[in-house]
């Protein structure tokens, strides 16, 4: 297997350079008024009645008081983070030959965030931002999808892994810290049927959708709407037999898989010695990782269902409530909304790159 994902094009795929318009983050003149309004009424809220709820004011008041080197460590973990991801982004999605640099990955992996942030559901916004710029830069659509698919497979792979391992070592007394039910094995479980769902997809067959629209080949209609389901499968297919290819034959960019993790969960880390105790590395880890799940919920990048998933699984793990909200939130600042403004401009830059491609060749 080369390191492309597909070799020959398929009849219902396009390619990169049709004329397919660029998903837009709309920052309208109202949008902005409005978003000035809430942000200066958080901030009231923040400032005038946060301190006087009862039992708040001597958490407001530790935030202040943070351990400024220990934040500086938070700070310079986010930027290796980032470095990791940008890294993994250019190795799994652009293939030898290509005309996308390393600098137009950093643009499409930063743009894709800030949509990721500003959008809501698991970062659909992001996903159909690096989909569209992967295709305008030449890419064919069947092999965009199956670099995104194993990308994903990869990073997420890990995500599941880590929540398997921490939830049965704190549960069996293997790593040292509190062990809830449902917080450990519960998503434990949850980990183990999606790699049992996901699995079995290597083993569907690579002309799938040739196999079912021949089986409906006398309802020609039918037979149409039937291929194009399949192609959901058969990209998963292909996607992740990429994925496993690149285990099997990682190079350096391969390390941004486990890196953009560990540096993810050391800034939480970071976080809670700048304003306390830091819980077991066990407990952080799983808490991060039980957390992230609040990403699913229907909310424009996962606002609140990520900070309050968060706070409560440390919380139930018997950290200190004032300490895991200072923790998170200082997290989810520094991990969350501060690459958001180098994104918007990530965003510009994007598109006048996209346009230089316009007037380039695409290469064979």
């Amino acid at each position: 297997m080369t390191d492309a994902p597909v070799k020959e094009p398929h009849p219902d795929e396009e390619h990169g350079h049709d004329d397919e318009e660029m998903p837009r983050i709309q920052i309208t003149r109202r949008q902005l008024i409005l978003s000035g309004i809430f942000i200066v009424a958080i901030l009231a809220f923040l400032y005038f009645v946060l301190p006087e709820i009862g039992g708040m004011k001597d958490t407001w008041d530790r935030v202040t008081e943070g351990d400024h080197a220990w934040l500086a460590a938070a700070l310079a973990f986010e930027i290796l983070s980032m470095g990791s991801y940008i890294a993994l982004f250019h190795g799994i999605h652009i293939p030898p030959g290509s005309r996308v640099t390393l600098r137009d990955s950093y643009l499409m992996t930063m743009a894709s965030l800030a949509a990721t942030r500003l959008f809501a559901a698991g970062g659909a916004g992001g996903v159909a931002l690096t989909a569209w710029a992967l295709r305008r830069a030449g890419l064919p659509r069947r092999e965009v999808a199956e670099r995104m698919i194993a990308f994903l497979v990869l990073l997420y792979g890990v995500y599941v892994a880590a929540m398997i391992v921490c939830g049965l070592g704190l549960r069996t007394g293997l790593f040292p810290g509190p062990a809830p039910f449902g917080l450990t094995i519960l998503p434990a479980i949850v980990g183990l049927v999606g790699v049992a769902i996901f699995v079995p997809l290597v083993f569907v067959p690579e002309d799938f959708p040739q196999r079912i629209e021949r089986m409906s080949a006398r309802r020609p209609k039918t037979a149409k709407w039937l291929r194009r389901l399949a192609l959901g499968p058969a990209s998963m297919r292909g996607g992740i037999r990429f994925a496993l290819h690149k285990v099997r034959h990682p190079d350096r960019a391969m390390f941004g898989v486990a890196t953009w993790w560990i540096f993810n969960v050391a800034i939480l880390w970071a976080c809670f010695h700048a304003f306390g105790d830091a819980p077991p590395l066990a407990v952080v880890i799983q808490g991060y990782f039980v957390g992230m799940l609040g990403n699913l919920l229907p909310l424009p990048g996962g606002i609140g269902g990520v900070d309050g998933g968060m706070i409560g699984a440390f919380v139930a793990f018997g950290v200190a409530g004032s300490l895991a909200v200072l923790a998170v939130l200082a997290y989810r600042l520094l991990a969350f909304w501060l690459p958001t403004i180098p994104g918007i401009l990530a965003y510009f830059g994007l598109r006048k790159r996209v346009e230089s491609w316009r007037r380039e060749p695409v290469r064979a």
